[in-house]
């Protein structure tokens, strides 16, 4: 079994190598240039429903699950489930995060399910690829919105249905992208603290309190006529947080009610500001690159902007020093 299993991770590690390789010098960067921020897709949701919804909705959120992993849950419940905001093209970095810090494995008697979250991208090639990885890892879920930079909320909300939909009963939620380090120990221990009693209604990160871009050459740039407010509530940056697993549900199906915007952390904290849960700020996590030092490393939660060959290397070092005293 390990053989084959070795075969096969040997295979689609090849196949994304060759499939990159061919799209890089024969097909143009391909992107989500729609007139509108979302992709509405009209199909209709199946074996999905949540109680106590009297209103109709005015963002449905009606996309099917292309892949899906619904029985990841069913054995085990996990203490911790962590989303993980990705592309099709990030192979190596999601094989890093396995590998890493993700890994499923890393902690006995603690149960973590590692999942990757991911649109339907326009290139049926790389959709064929992430569908053979998925056969091989069993940690991908997919619905058929876009994916593309203005969808990021839709990937989210995808990341809150499933947990609310085939995990509900797990402890915490960890919401990150393929970019980002994560201190699992600080993570596990110092945050969580599995011996203690679970949270609900609790919701952290690094908090931002900002307002609205009106700079249209900006990234994160917001219309006056999608957010007419001069100030943003309270947000956690969506690079790295965490949230006990009851606010999945709560925050999916507010977001039935709230109208979409295309910055994804700012879209969770109007959610939040709704059910009236406050975000704690937590110093631990870093929405920006750090210089690695195993000391400085050792004390934080999260660190953005880490390469796949960084992520291996400080994991290595961390891992074989833990002796060492700071």
């Amino acid at each position: 079994m390990a053989s084959k299993v070795s075969c096969l991770y040997v295979l689609t590690v090849v196949c994304w190598a060759s499939a990159l390789w061919y799209l890089s010098i024969t097909r143009p960067t391909s992107s989500y240039t729609g007139s509108k921020p979302f992709s509405h897709l009209t199909v209709a949701r199946k074996n999905f429903t949540f109680g106590n919804i009297r209103t109709r909705p005015i963002n449905p959120h009606s996309f099917e699950f292309l892949i899906n992993e619904p029985n990841k849950c069913e054995k085990n419940i996990p203490f911790l489930v962590i989303l993980i905001s990705t592309t099709h093209k990030e192979f190596d970095a999601r094989q890093a995060i396995r590998e890493t810090w993700g890994d499923e494995n890393n902690f006995k008697g603690i149960k973590i399910a590692t999942l990757f979250l991911l649109g339907k991208n326009a290139d049926p090639v790389l959709n064929q690829m992430v569908e053979q990885e998925s056969q091989i890892f069993h940690d991908i879920i997919v619905e058929d919105f876009v994916d593309s930079y203005h969808n990021l909320t839709l990937k989210t909300l995808m990341g809150m249905r499933w947990v609310a939909t085939f995990c509900s009963k797990a402890k915490y939620v960890m919401k990150t992208d393929s970019d980002i380090f994560v201190n699992m120990d600080n993570l596990i221990y110092k945050l969580l603290k599995p011996s203690t009693k679970p949270r609900r209604r609790y919701f952290t990160g690094y908090v931002i309190n900002g307002g609205p871009i009106r700079d249209v050459r900006s990234k994160w740039y917001m219309p006056r006529d999608l957010y007419p407010d001069s100030n943003y509530p309270p947000f956690c940056s969506g690079t790295g947080y965490i949230f006990s697993a009851d606010v999945a549900e709560l925050i999916y199906k507010t977001s039935l009610h709230t109208r979409l915007l295309h910055l994804e952390d700012v879209y969770v904290g109007l959610c939040l500001r709704k059910l009236g849960i406050h975000p704690f700020q937590n110093s631990g996590f870093n929405h920006w690159k750090m210089a690695y030092s195993l000391c400085r490393y050792r004390r934080v939660i999260t660190v953005h902007q880490i390469s796949p060959e960084e992520m291996h290397r400080i994991w290595n070092d961390m891992s074989s020093k833990k002796h060492l005293r700071c």
